[in-house]
């Protein structure tokens, strides 16, 4: 039995923090929360990790993010979303066919989720197989659990980019059978988006991801312009979710990425289905693709987590991306004339760790019976205040102020990684 010490800080519910001072994390043998104390109990017989006055939270969920375009961050930012895809996405991505390029960048990406506190994400890689297998095996051994999804588009890529419909069903039943082998990590069906799938394909996604209860992750109501393409390709649906829903994509614990210009509609669908929100705040802005109506969603019961959306948006690390989330929700804010109200520290920390941990094992916060995903977060380098902080205080200065160095331990899956 293990004891974690230190001062505990999460978020069991939307805007609601606890906060234990000084508390104990109690874990098994088998990394699992098995008592949280307000009191630290008697240490004896137990294996003792003093974290002595730092703040202990959980780490940090990336519901969306581009593996191959890892690359590319910070690359044609000036760019709308149809025109960065053609000049620089597609491009990139085709650079993953080659199997050595595909380990030396996923070696390296997988170390920068983790040393920026990330453990757990739901992730896009390209349409190469054999790369998608490499990504998946450098994410196991840096600790990185979750969902990764082989790519399908069969239609409107790149010349070098794109599958016949024949090689991408094919491919992803190779996929699948390769992944058997993954203690921490699981596939999970990834249509790019519906123009780059020929409806032949989409149905054959959808009877793979039904036929073996596998989830779902695309992309929805990214940008205007993407909108009026699906349109064109689906005369026949009214609304773009619609083109996903008529073929069996459309189900509970689907992931839909952006989210930006919805209908009420929608919305409602949206919450009926438990489909999941991954809001990606910089991508939106980076790409001119709009702003997303977080709070109308949050008040109509849709289940809303975050993504980095990497490289649409700049900035791996999920800190920046809660950040970016608090400050986006303020544009919205003015922009409503505060009928969107923005979302507090509290909130954005919520949608960044406790909504997607919710995900993959319906934890709500550090729960008992549930695997510890923590970071230890040293906030000693910060400029000394005129007066002393209370928890909470350090606590939101952390996540306005925090960069990796200041993570000195992460835990995932009860696991002591760093």
């Amino acid at each position: 039995m293990k004891l974690i010490l230190g001062n505990i800080i999460d978020a069991p519910k939307l805007g609601e923090l606890r906060i234990i001072s000084h508390g104990a994390i109690e874990l098994n043998d088998d990394g699992i929360i098995t008592n949280i104390y307000k009191d630290i109990p008697s240490i004896d017989g137990y294996e003792v990790y003093d974290y002595k006055d730092n703040l202990i939270i959980p780490s940090f969920v990336d519901m969306h993010l581009h593996a191959p375009q890892y690359p590319m961050l910070g690359m044609g930012m000036d760019l709308p979303l149809l025109e960065w895809l053609n000049t620089y996405t597609f491009k990139t991505e085709a650079y993953f066919s080659n199997k050595e390029y595909a380990r030396e960048i996923y070696k390296k990406l997988a170390k920068d989720l983790i040393d920026n506190g990330t453990t757990r994400v739901c992730m896009f890689s390209s349409l190469h197989t054999d790369s998608t297998i490499i990504l998946m095996e450098e994410l196991e051994k840096a600790g990185v659990t979750g969902f990764v999804g082989k790519v399908n588009m069969d239609r409107n890529g790149d010349i070098n980019l794109q599958e016949t419909t024949k090689e991408s069903i094919d491919e992803t039943y190779r996929f699948l059978k390769e992944c058997k082998r993954f203690k921490y990590l699981k596939p999970i069906i990834t249509p790019r988006f519906t123009p780059s799938c020929t409806n032949e394909l989409m149905a054959k996604l959808g009877e793979i991801a039904n036929e073996n209860n596998l989830y779902v992750q695309s992309h929805l109501n990214e940008n205007k312009n993407e909108i009026e393409w699906v349109k064109l390709l689906h005369p026949d649906v009214k609304y773009y979710y619609q083109s996903y829903e008529k073929y069996g994509l459309w189900k509970s614990h689907t992931i839909m990425a952006h989210c930006v210009h919805l209908s009420d509609e929608e919305i409602k669908s949206m919450k009926d289905n438990n489909i999941v929100v991954a809001h990606c705040s910089d991508s939106n802005v980076s790409l001119v693709s709009g702003v997303c109506h977080v709070r109308e969603l949050l008040n109509n019961g849709v289940w809303v987590t975050l993504g980095s959306d990497i490289a649409g948006g700049s900035q791996l690390p999920m800190y920046r991306n809660i950040q970016s989330a608090i400050k986006v929700s303020k544009i919205q804010d003015i922009i409503t004339n505060g009928k969107d109200k923005f979302l507090s520290v509290s909130e954005a920390f919520y949608l960044g760790t406790t909504s997607g941990h919710r995900y993959f094992d319906n934890s709500n916060g550090f729960e008992v019976n549930h695997k510890l995903h923590a970071l230890v977060i040293d906030d000693s380098s910060f400029t000394k205040p005129v007066k002393e902080l209370s928890l909470q205080e350090r606590f939101e200065r952390a996540i306005y102020n925090m960069d990796k160095s200041n993570i000195i331990h992460v835990y995932s899956e009860g696991r002591r990684i760093k």
